[in-house]
């Protein structure tokens, strides 16, 4: 799982964050701790740990068990998920790509609805 780490940040007991006052030091600790994970794939793979323990240990709480599995596949979902501006710029991308690149090659190219390329 590849992690993002956070620039050191000042000590939790100097931290006046939203949630401070409702965490104890430990507590305040995990939680700098936490801001440096970028992503949610820590998360998916907790839970599918969490899955087949339950699997294993309560094989009778067959709701809970979907429940988990339904929680898994949302994070999934969402991991895999691109915003539109993230679409856009793909989109540029292969653009530019195309335009600088098969173009000159004398690729023809056609683009589908919407697209500005015409060759």
């Amino acid at each position: 799982m590849a992690r993002k780490r956070a620039a050191p940040k000042a000590a939790a007991t100097e931290k006046t964050g939203f949630y401070s006052r409702a965490l104890n030091a430990a507590e305040q600790l995990e939680l700098e701790d936490a801001t440096g994970v970028e992503g949610i794939d820590d998360e998916i793979a907790l839970l599918r740990v969490r899955l087949r323990a339950l699997i294993e240990e309560c094989p009778d709480r067959v709701e809970l068990q979907l429940d988990l599995a339904n929680a898994i596949a949302r994070l999934v979902k969402t991991r895999y998920q691109i915003s539109s501006e993230q679409k856009k710029s793909l989109k540029a991308a292969i653009t530019r790509v195309l335009e600088e690149v098969a173009v000159p090659l004398g690729i023809g190219i056609g683009v589908g609805v919407g697209g500005s390329l015409h060759r």
